[in-house]
């Protein structure tokens, strides 16, 4: 009934369109130039991205959406042709404003269906492999910065930044409708050939919640706040690494940036390290790993006086938030089902947008507070990750009380 499909040759295909979308967070890159070109302040142009940001949820629930009724392929192509006619807009802008809506708005929204598409179908497709393959299909994402950023500078030296914004969007318009054409929905419970679902105990384990059910459970909260928190440290590194590594550890802006890069390549394989780790024991266990570590860093990253210690932080620092990225779709998935899980992951991601508002402005707050120092902020990182930590104790307990409550509405055969 599934015809031949080639589930490995769609994850490539899915992990290069989000190389593409994932450029948003080269956003950086463009800011400057682009202050320069319409003679404003660097806050007024990053509003574009701020919005950008903060509409996310929106179109990845409407991605997802369309993910559950097996429309996978029209929601890339339709996200595909905003996300790079938002580019093309802005490089066309003449004014702020219209970057609002070109890089803002449209590439928002196109950026947030092709990601929920691309992750949504993917779940669907490697039951077998959840944790690898969203690692592998989030990379893309994280990796769009590494991939474009260079390409973008070359432009910019080159053309200028509204030939570069112009150029790059058309070449995301053709990689994304391109390789939109060898995706496949994944065909309604899809199994992979001789694989065999592990035997689950009680009905409510094999439930598939809608999201309208799913926000009235205890544990979508837990999971929600632990995205949150996962992320959150992530955020606030993601966004000041320059600065830090140039205020408090004296680096010069050619080399921060190359740090910049360097945290940017651990966030992308940590994706699919950790996401791999989960497929072999546990994603709650990974994520107790993971806040560990995260608060072992920050700690490190709080005392570090060398070059050294500042590297050692964010490489770890870097994975551990690609780590988060990686488990916590197939964590929406295990415990909400797949039917609906496209618009159940979008929901869910509104804790990774918590993230990405709170975070930086958190990081921001403290270090105007304390002379442009960022190490009060690294601790207040550090506590939320042993909150985290908390967090996975208690979605232990609720799952352990799920598993035996199941087990005992099980009738004995």
């Amino acid at each position: 009934m599934n015809g031949i499909l080639n589930r490995w040759q769609i994850l490539i295909a899915s992990t290069i369109i989000n190389l593409c979308v994932g450029a948003v967070y080269a956003f950086s890159i463009f800011a400057l130039p682009l202050t320069e070109l319409f003679n404003v302040s660097m806050s007024t142009i990053m509003v574009a991205f701020t919005i950008n940001a903060a509409i996310s949820p929106i179109p990845m629930i409407l991605g997802g959406r369309m993910v559950d009724k097996g429309k996978a392929k029209t929601a890339i192509f339709v996200g595909g042709a905003l996300f790079g006619g938002g580019f093309i807009l802005s490089g066309l802008s003449t004014a702020p404003w219209m970057l609002y809506i070109s890089y803002g708005l449209i590439a928002g929204i196109g950026q947030g269906i092709v990601y929920s598409s691309t992750i949504g179908n993917t779940g669907k497709l490697f039951p077998d492999k959840r944790g690898l393959a969203a690692g592998i299909v989030t990379a893309g994402y994280g990796g769009g910065t590494i991939a474009i950023a260079p390409v973008a500078n070359l432009l910019i030296g080159n053309f200028g930044v509204q030939s570069a914004l112009l150029t790059l969007g058309v070449a995301f318009l053709l990689i994304i409708l391109g390789c939109g054409l060898f995706v496949k929905p994944a065909p309604t419970g899809y199994l992979p050939e001789g694989w065999i679902p592990p035997a689950k105990s009680g009905k409510g384990s094999a439930i598939n919640t809608p999201w309208h059910e799913m926000i009235k459970k205890p544990i979508f909260y837990v999971i929600a706040s632990m995205f949150l928190i996962g992320a959150l440290s992530g955020m606030m590194v993601t966004s000041n690494a320059s600065v830090i590594g140039q205020t408090m550890f004296g680096l010069t802006a050619g080399a921060a940036a190359l740090y910049v890069s360097l945290y940017s390549l651990s966030n992308c394989l940590g994706r699919i390290f950790w996401g791999a780790i989960s497929d072999k024991i546990g994603r709650t266990y990974c994520l107790m790993m993971i806040y560990i570590v995260i608060a072992v860093l920050m700690l490190v990253l709080a005392q570090a006086t060398s070059v050294t210690g500042f590297a050692i932080a964010i490489i770890g620092i870097g994975l551990c938030f690609g780590g988060t990225m990686g488990i916590f779709p197939s964590i929406v998935g295990e415990k909400f089902g797949m039917k609906y899980y496209g618009v159940n992951y979008g929901v869910t991601f509104i804790g990774y947008s918590g993230a990405a508002f709170f975070g930086p402005r958190i990081a921001n707050s403290v270090a105007e507070a304390n002379g442009g120092m960022f190490t009060n902020a690294f601790y207040i990182a550090l506590i939320i990750s042993l909150i985290g930590l908390l967090l996975t104790f208690i979605f232990k307990n609720m799952e352990d009380k799920q598993r035996k409550q199941d087990t005992t509405l099980t009738p004995a055969s």
